[in-house]
């Protein structure tokens, strides 16, 4: 069952309130600190978790558009994208590593109030028939990207993709 507008702004206000706390109580060493599992240190992994929602919001016309095409047209499309995941991959590291020098601990969380503000504009004014619309996906980009999402599937990603990588996080203390 996907989840209903009030589950997925829940779970955008409950991002907004963990970086917060994060960034709140982690201290310069531990944001220099290397995460669990992942390249990145803790502050660059913060950027990324911040980054899946400037992703949506770059989503949701390409969703808009591509759920009107034929379908073997976005069928090719996601073929094409998902050719190209090891270049994606390369870029997604380094774009987060480099992002994180200027969208550090004092204007990620801006960044992401100012992201999520213009996405649940955006929630707010679709109905059913427009959250219903589907296009294929590049799953292998993202384990969370599945074959076929709907509008809503694209704008609920964002908070499962933050809540999974905040379980990757070596800060001292983490959110509730």
């Amino acid at each position: 069952m996907e989840p209903i507008k009030e589950e997925i702004l829940a779970g955008y206000g409950k991002a907004r309130d963990d970086l917060d706390r994060w960034l709140a109580a982690a201290t310069a060493e531990e944001l220099r600190r290397k995460s669990n599992g992942t390249k990145w240190t803790n502050e660059e992994l913060l950027f990324h978790m911040v980054f899946g929602y400037m992703v949506v919001r770059a989503l949701l016309p390409l969703v808009h558009v591509v759920s009107r095409l034929p379908e073997p047209i976005g069928k090719a499309f996601a073929a094409l994208l998902n050719a190209g995941t090891r270049p994606f991959d390369v870029i997604n590291y380094w774009g987060s590593r480099s992002a994180a020098v200027y969208f550090n601990r004092r204007r990620m969380a801006r960044k992401l109030e100012k992201t999520i503000t213009a996405i649940t504009r955006s929630l707010e004014r679709e109905g059913p028939a427009s959250l219903s619309r589907s296009m294929p996906f590049p799953d292998r980009w993202d384990p969370f990207f599945a074959p076929t999402m709907t509008l809503n599937d694209v704008y609920a990603y964002p908070t499962k993709h933050f809540d999974f990588h905040g379980r990757q996080l070596t800060l001292g203390r983490t959110a509730q």
